[in-house]
């Protein structure tokens, strides 16, 4: 009997098609996920990285609130037009604290994986205002209402510690401290030594939304501001952890 003749029994014959092909991708999920459990670690150890802050983590939570990862992705892949447009391909360490991560191929948007610091606070409120008064080709919603509405960080803490439950490295300090951590971030007016210590010295510290309080605007320009900030592509070397 022949290839295609036996190829022709297979197809014919319902059942058995369908324990060959439970047989096949069996056997292509084995080879995938059997090699992880021999590795200690499948994210390599990456010098930089952080857990967000109070204030950016709420950042976050507004973000995907508002649903901008509809739009936009966060994963720059390693292909020469990818990283010429945004920058240095993302890495797996760099999406190890993000519950759910923000990954994707949806591109109505740009991808916003590096664009911490490429644009001014001034450019963000701006562009959230109004998106097409700095981009008139832009289908993008207005967000003005967000600089009205003003929060606290009351309820940070119980966020933080959810966090901590699902494996980010949140110490008890840092929970302790949450709110004033939250508060000093958006206030240089502020005591903001301790925010610093806990979160390195790169933290972005200032009102970023130029008003006064402490709103959603500021809370998610603080996050945008530091994605892609953290990793020091000028010394990374990719090795990966065994």
């Amino acid at each position: 009997m022949g290839i295609l003749e036996k190829h022709g029994v297979l197809e014919r014959n319902i059942s058995l098609l369908a324990i060959f092909a439970f047989l096949v991708v069996t056997i292509g999920g084995l080879v995938q996920i059997v090699p992880l459990f021999y590795l200690e670690n499948t994210i390599e150890d990456v010098e930089g990285m952080r857990p967000y802050t109070p204030l950016e983590l709420a950042g976050r939570d507004i973000y995907i609130r508002e649903g901008c990862y509809v739009c936009h992705s966060q994963m720059i892949r390693p292909m020469r037009d990818e990283v010429e447009r945004y920058g240095h391909y993302s890495l797996a360490a760099e999406s190890q604290y993000d519950h759910p991560f923000q990954w994707g191929s949806k591109r109505t948007g740009p991808d916003l994986a590096r664009v911490g610091g490429r644009y001014s606070d001034n450019w963000h409120v701006d562009h959230l205002r109004n998106p097409q008064s700095v981009v008139p080709e832009s289908v993008m919603p207005k967000y003005g209402f967000l600089e009205a509405t003003l929060i606290e960080g009351e309820h940070i803490q119980d966020l933080m510690s959810t966090h901590q439950f699902v494996g980010v490295p949140y110490t008890d300090e840092m929970i302790e401290a949450g709110q004033t951590d939250f508060l000093s971030q958006a206030d240089p007016d502020r005591d903001y030594d301790g925010l610093l210590e806990r979160y390195g010295e790169t933290t972005n510290v200032r009102n970023f939304d130029g008003a006064p309080g402490i709103s959603e605007l500021d809370a998610l320009i603080a996050y945008l501001q530091m994605l892609g900030t953290l990793v020091d592509f000028s010394t990374f070397e990719p090795v990966a952890s065994r």
